[in-house]
C-alpha cells in the first residue's frame, strides 16, 4: 500500500520561470537514466524478490525514494514553466510561435498537450518506456545495473548544473547529486555483500555449471581490433575478478570455421486456405527449381 505525504525530500522552487531550460530538465526526469526509470526499476525489483531481508528492503526504501524524486523534479518544470512565454521565445527570429518554440529550444507540448506541466517524456519528447527497466531477478545483475543506472543520471544531473546559473534550480540538482552519490554506494556496497555472503557470484548467473562453457574460451580476451594498447590492462592478464581463472590475450582472432551454406526454405503453400491452381503451381516450380541447385 502506497500512502502519499503532500511535502518534498527538498525544496524544488527555481528563482524565475525558464521554458527552455524546462525541456532540458525533462531528460532527468523521463529520460533512460531518469527518475522515472530508477523508479519503476527498483519497484519492479523489489515486488519481484523471493527473498525477504534486508536486499529486498533497500530496494523497497530506495525505489520509494526514487518516486519522490520524480515529484520534485515534476514540481520544478511546472514552476519553470509558470509564467514563461511557451510560444515566442526571446531571440528567436520567427514571427510563427509554433516555430519560434522550436528554434529558441522550448517544447510546445508543454503548453498544448500538459498545460504547462511537466510531462513523462525526454528532453527530445520522446516518451518515457518500461523497455528501460532492468529487473532480472538476479540481485547481483540487478544491483550493477542499478549502480550504472544512478552514474548515467548523475552524470547527467551534473552537466545539467552546469546549464543553468538559477540558484534554485542549482540548490535541487545539488541534493539529487547528492542522493545519486548515495545510492551509487548502496548498490556498489550491496553487490558487494551479496558476493561476500555466498548469495551470489560472478560470473552471473552463479548456479549455471562451468563445465558447461568452452571453458578454453572463458577467460581469453581474443583482440578483434588494430590497436594493440588492449594488451597493457589488467583485463588481458593475471587473476581474474570471479577468481576462477586467469587472463590470456590474443593478439588476433583464432582460425574461424567455414559458414554453413545458404538455406534453401520451403515458400510452397502450406496454409489452410487454398490458392489460385496458377499461383500454386509457379511456387512449386520456383521451390523445384531452387532444390536443384
Amino acid at each position: 500500500m502506497f500512502f502519499h505525504r503532500q511535502e518534498l525530500q527538498h525544496k524544488a522552487t527555481p528563482d524565475k520561470p525558464d521554458a527552455v531550460y524546462a525541456h532540458k530538465l525533462q531528460e532527468v526526469l523521463g529520460g533512460q537514466y531518469g527518475e522515472i526509470t530508477v523508479a519503476m526499476q527498483y519497484g519492479f525489483q523489489s515486488w519481484n524478490a523471493h527473498m525477504p531481508g534486508k536486499y529486498r528492503d533497500l530496494l523497497y526504501g530506495i525505489g520509494a525514494e526514487e518516486m519522490g524524486h520524480v515529484e520534485m523534479l515534476a514540481t520544478m518544470i511546472a514552476q519553470l514553466l509558470e509564467k514563461a512565454p511557451l510560444g515566442v521565445t526571446e531571440g528567436a527570429m520567427q514571427n510563427d510561435p509554433t516555430v519560434a518554440a522550436i528554434i529558441g529550444g522550448t517544447d510546445p507540448q508543454h503548453a498544448i498537450v500538459a498545460g504547462a506541466g511537466a510531462r513523462p517524456v525526454d528532453s527530445n519528447g520522446n516518451p518515457w518506456t518500461a523497455g528501460y527497466v532492468t529487473a532480472s531477478g538476479n540481485m547481483l545483475a540487478d544491483f550493477t545495473a542499478n549502480a550504472n543506472a544512478e552514474m548515467q543520471g548523475r552524470l547527467q544531473v551534473s552537466r545539467l548544473y552546469h546549464m543553468t546559473d538559477d540558484a534554485g534550480v542549482r540548490d535541487l540538482l545539488a541534493f539529487l547529486l547528492a542522493r545519486d552519490t548515495m545510492h551509487q554506494n548502496q548498490w556498489i556496497a550491496a553487490a558487494a555483500e551479496l558476493r561476500e555472503e555466498g548469495i551470489e557470484d560472478l560470473p552471473v548467473p552463479s548456479t549455471f555449471p562451468l563445465s558447461k562453457e568452452h571453458r578454453e574460451a572463458s577467460y581469453q580476451y581474443i583482440n578483434f581490433s588494430d590497436g594493440q594498447a588492449a594488451s597493457e590492462g589488467s583485463w588481458a592478464s593475471g587473476p581474474t575478478p570471479d577468481g576462477k581463472g586467469d587472463f590470456e590475450y590474443l593478439a588476433e582472432p583464432p582460425a574461424g570455421v567455414p559458414a554453413p551454406p545458404p538455406t534453401k526454405p520451403d515458400v510452397r503453400f502450406h496454409g489452410t486456405t487454398s490458392m489460385p491452381e496458377p499461383v500454386e503451381k509457379a511456387m512449386g516450380a520456383a521451390q523445384d527449381a531452387l532444390h536443384k541447385e
